[in-house]
């Protein structure tokens, strides 16, 4: 039998190509879409939202405030007209847990600032100087890390008057010395590739390059060391507060609202419940969220 072109028939027609071929996504697209196969992270994103928009909003719906007494509704269950119930001044619950999902919330948010500012800078100067400077950088780091925060905290009481204002100061001292670390790793193992190398060929300066081609190569890194320290902060406030050395009273952060709860543990355990399940439910979904970045954001991971 002859064979000629006659005789052959192509498997795929013309156009088909075009139709099977998947519009190629973007590392942020991609990262997105599996981000939004992870069923718990979207949980915990939807929560967090959830959790800011009733922390705007929700005590802006109410015609009371958080320090409000009415002594003749001291210790009232949870009803239709109080929610939470009230403590033992008579004060709505549940108006003062949002209030102090405020409070706490904005711990999260001066931590994740430090972060970004100085311990992403910080880390990335050390890393890519290298030699003396960063051992000189990084020594400065482990001093200041083997000092616990509670420390730094109870000598500003020394100087200063308990509240908020030390919080900050705190996590302005210590907080971001675990993204310097996390950042320099990245830059040591990122500074030998070959764009950078390349970068420099051309004449582009250090801030250049440490500016516009490794820490967007960091942000993986970057953005779920963000996301985990936001719960750290938020306990770190609840625990300090709770022990008397954070926000003092009547200011209605968590961990005031749950020292105040326990000491009326026995008789009235839901005045401890709200908050402490405001703590939990908050540090479970950012818990969520950061693993579910860490798995999209993972260069490795294809699904």
């Amino acid at each position: 039998m002859q064979l000629n072109n006659h005789s052959f028939e192509p498997i795929l027609q013309k156009g088909t190509l075009a139709t099977l071929a998947r519009p190629s996504a973007t590392f942020r697209q991609a990262a997105w879409r599996r981000l939004k196969k992870n069923k718990l992270a979207m949980i915990g994103l939807c929560t967090i939202l959830l959790i800011f928009l009733l922390a705007l909003i929700g005590p802006l719906l109410s015609s009371g405030s958080y320090s409000d007494q009415n002594l003749m509704q001291t210790n009232k269950p949870p009803s239709a007209e109080h929610w939470f119930g009230t403590d033992n001044l008579g004060r709505d619950l549940f108006i003062r847990v949002l209030y102090g999902a405020r409070i706490s919330l904005s711990i999260g948010v001066v931590a994740s600032f430090l972060n970004l500012t100085i311990g992403v800078f910080y880390g990335g100067i050390a890393g890519f100087l290298g030699g003396r400077v960063d051992r000189v950088m990084m020594n400065i780091v482990d001093i200041l890390y083997g000092i616990p925060v509670l420390l730094y905290v109870i000598l500003l009481m020394v100087v200063l008057q308990p509240g908020l204002t030390n919080i900050f100061i705190a996590l302005g001292i210590a907080y971001w010395l675990n993204m310097a670390r996390i950042v320099r790793g990245q830059i040591l193992s990122l500074k030998e590739q070959e764009y950078v190398i390349a970068a420099q060929t051309i004449g582009a300066s250090n801030w250049r390059i440490l500016v516009h081609h490794l820490l967007p190569n960091s942000m993986g890194p970057i953005i779920i060391t963000m996301t985990l320290a936001i719960p750290e902060a938020i306990f770190t406030e609840a625990f300090l507060s709770f022990i008397g050395l954070g926000v003092a009273a009547p200011m209605a952060s968590w961990g005031v609202l749950a020292s105040e709860g326990i000491t009326s543990l026995r008789s009235y355990p839901f005045q401890l419940f709200f908050p402490a399940m405001a703590i939990s439910i908050t540090m479970l979904a950012f818990n969520f969220l950061g693993d579910g970045l860490r798995d999209a954001l993972d260069p490795r991971v294809r699904r």
